[in-house]
């Protein structure tokens, strides 16, 4: 019975007791920093643990775990916060009944002063004794880690805490303590918590919590996804308002409340986090941006696919329109047709100066729809069109027209006997056949 409500006590340290805490003054950098209690079982002790990256040049790391008592059976306490401005720390409050029984805030950012006497910005601290963990750098939900050491650096029995920033934070039970080749002492330990947990890590030994220092681990699933050392009571993150509430980085106090044992907090926070207009509206206007831009693209590739897959179609020029069942010759519009020039009268040429001309009758009259042309300029009867083929009304009378091509210079022909005087049209000498002078080839040569 004794061992069982034990048990029921370290499960459930809320049964034990239940109290509040909170900082009474602004962290601020190498300033006293105050922390108040309200219930609880005195001796009081406050762990402020390193948190996040340093702020320090060449990324030194001048901060220590600060492990304080509070004095005798006091309910407050304060002390000097040996930290760079624009650094974090976590704080685990304890009372007589356990490590971490008034809960872990979340990370607490340090205000900036004046005073940098506290810490050495030059030069790394180190811890007094160091630990490791194996596999290396690894923490599993429930599957085994070794967490060893060197005994000759070490004073007492080390010991080792967990501590998860806004959640609940307990001692680690240590296990049979075993010595392996290449490990040094130590002991197995199977983490109780599930994956994706932040786990901060922290040992020490007689000289106090925290002497080796604390490693920052987040807690893997695993390959398999263990989830047999899991129960209601394993120790989580706990989301809302941590244990002293939300701290300011500015002056004044700020308050908070946490109870014991399961890490979530009451009260309201002051210095809290705002919201940010201006990333909220960029982040609208840049996904409307982003959105019409993909609409315009999506456009632009639609309309050159409607292009390239639209038919040219180009008409044929000499598809006559009004033939249905595709015409066999030229249609009207690019039948060829002679010059045709009017006479005055019946009349006739020469069979060496007609040019062009159309076939007549014996009274002179133009035979309809006929065309011929020859070498010799006569007539051929046989290429004679049908006038049904034609689509032209009926032709002009012509009349003879003589055309002279001038040699050099001197007069035209005259007309034969008997017939019309045709109209003449002079051309230009060609210049082709012109002798030269006598004189002027002697004086050449």
């Amino acid at each position: 019975m004794a061992k069982l409500y034990a048990a029921l006590a370290l499960s459930s340290p809320l049964l034990a007791s239940a109290y509040t805490w909170s900082f009474t003054s602004t962290p601020t950098q190498c300033a006293n920093v105050s922390i108040s209690v309200d219930g609880g079982s005195p001796p009081f002790q406050i762990l402020i643990i390193p948190y996040g990256s340093t702020p320090l040049p060449n990324a030194i790391e001048a901060r220590k775990i600060q492990d304080q008592p509070f004095p005798g059976t006091s309910s407050s306490v304060s002390f000097q916060l040996n930290y760079p401005a624009d650094s974090q720390f976590v704080a685990v409050v304890s009372d007589s009944t356990g490590f971490g029984s008034g809960g872990t805030s979340v990370g607490v950012q340090v205000a900036s002063s004046s005073d940098a006497s506290c810490f050495n910005a030059t030069q790394n601290v180190k811890p007094d004794f160091v630990y490791s963990i194996v596999p290396n750098g690894v923490v599993t939900q429930c599957e085994a880690s070794r967490i060893w050491w060197d005994p000759t650096t070490v004073e007492g029995t080390p010991k080792f805490q967990g501590v998860i920033p806004g959640g609940e934070s307990f001692e680690i039970v240590e296990g049979a303590i075993t010595q392996v080749a290449d490990e040094g002492t130590g002991f197995n330990w199977t983490a109780p918590l599930r994956g994706m947990t932040t786990l901060l890590l922290v040992g020490g030994d007689d000289r106090g919590n925290g002497t080796a220092g604390s490693t920052l681990y987040t807690v893997s699933s695993g390959i398999n996804d263990d989830t047999s050392c899991l129960n209601s009571s394993s120790p989580t993150s706990t989301a809302g308002s941590p244990a002293g509430g939300s701290y300011a980085t500015g002056t004044g106090a700020t308050t908070g409340s946490s109870s014991s044992g399961t890490g979530s907090s009451g009260g309201s926070s002051s210095g809290g986090s705002k919201t940010n207009v201006g990333a909220i509206v960029g982040g609208v206007v840049g996904g409307v941006v982003a959105l019409v831009a993909a609409l315009l693209v999506g456009l632009f590739f639609v309309r050159r696919r409607r292009l390239n897959n639209k038919e040219k179609v180009r008409p044929d020029l000499l598809t006559d329109e009004g033939d249905e069942g595709g015409a066999t010759e030229l249609p009207q519009h690019y039948q060829p047709e002679p010059f045709m020039m009017e006479r005055s009268s019946v009349g006739g040429l020469t069979a060496d100066d007609r040019r062009n001309s159309v076939l007549t009758d014996a009274e002179g009259r133009p035979i309809s729809g006929v065309f011929s042309e020859s070498r010799s300029g006569t007539p051929d009867p046989s290429t004679s069109m049908s006038t049904s083929t034609r689509k032209t009304g009926p032709m002009r009378q012509m009349r003879a027209v003589n055309i002279i091509q001038h040699a050099d210079a001197g007069p035209s022909t005259s007309p034969l006997l008997g017939e019309e005087e045709p109209e003449t049209v002079e051309l230009p000498p060609a210049y082709t056949n012109i002798r030269k002078d006598p004189a002027t080839a002697e004086a050449s040569a």
